[in-house]
């Protein structure tokens, strides 16, 4: 069964058949799915912006906003926080360029990233996986404060990020359609890898992103649909907080870690 199922991943997990379940969900028709979907995921309408009725179709209920204050940014200047609500899927050291033991699968920076300069900056940092159920809110944040320094998209696949998927689909987060954020303060590094997904029709640049300076909490982006982050954290510059482990689950603005503070090497 499992080779069936990968057989028909492969054949479906084109950008084609993505592009297909992104239009359908903007379809005016896709409104009426909106109540099975907050019935089948159990879906906490109270934090919605707007009631489920003012959406216009499936895809603007997913990408919904949160009202104002229901995920709350730790105050701690020193903290890293969550950059999304999620299940922590993999966590620890990146050993010379490599993150071990993700679902069993190792990764590599270089292939991650395709970047050999920006790299550097995270080879013998931390990781931290985070995927993102239909159940969780969709919008992507920032776990810092400081400067945009760097983005890039990178074509791949849309392989299903599910446990399947992470565990039976040969490293499917360094080949998936990717986009990533380099954001510096004076005291770490760190770059968000926004991995799209099985019928995710793309990942979107928030409209509310107008300066590359931006503050811990700031929207940054959001997923059509489910998918995963992984943060790299920069090399001596961060400690994880003590018990966050992989399973736990996190919200946005929860602190993950605590930056070491020294000031970047130039």
């Amino acid at each position: 069964m499992k080779t069936i199922y990968r057989l028909l991943t492969q054949l479906s997990s084109r950008r084609s058949i993505s592009y297909l379940a992104g239009r359908l969900a903007k379809s005016r028709w896709s409104k009426r799915w909106i109540p099975h979907f907050i019935k089948v995921y159990r879906i906490n309408v109270e934090e919605a912006e707007k009631r489920p009725e003012e959406y216009p179709h499936l895809n603007a209920f997913f990408t919904r906003r949160l009202k104002e204050g229901v995920r709350p940014i730790h105050p701690d200047p020193d903290t890293v926080v969550s950059p999304v609500d999620a299940l922590v899927t993999g966590i620890g050291e990146i050993r010379e360029g490599t993150i071990l033991n993700v679902k069993g699968q190792r990764y590599t920076l270089a292939e991650m990233l395709q970047d050999a300069e920006r790299e550097k900056s995270y080879r013998n940092g931390h990781y931290l996986v985070l995927y993102l159920s239909p159940t969780d809110y969709h919008r992507i944040h920032a776990p810092i404060s400081g400067e945009i320094i760097h983005t890039c998209s990178i074509k791949g696949k849309v392989y299903p990020v599910n446990r399947f998927g992470m565990r039976h689909m040969k490293r499917v987060l360094s080949r998936n359609q990717r986009l990533i954020t380099y954001l510096q303060n004076e005291y770490t590094e760190v770059a968000i890898v926004k991995v799209g997904a099985m019928n995710v029709a793309s990942i979107q640049w928030s409209d509310r992103l107008q300066s590359k300076r931006v503050e811990k909490g700031d929207e940054l982006a959001y997923f059509e649909f489910g998918s995963t982050v992984v943060l790299l954290i920069k090399e001596e510059s961060f400690q994880f907080i003590h018990g966050l482990a992989e399973g736990d689950r996190v919200k946005m603005g929860e602190p993950v870690g605590r930056m070491v503070k020294y000031r970047a090497r130039q």
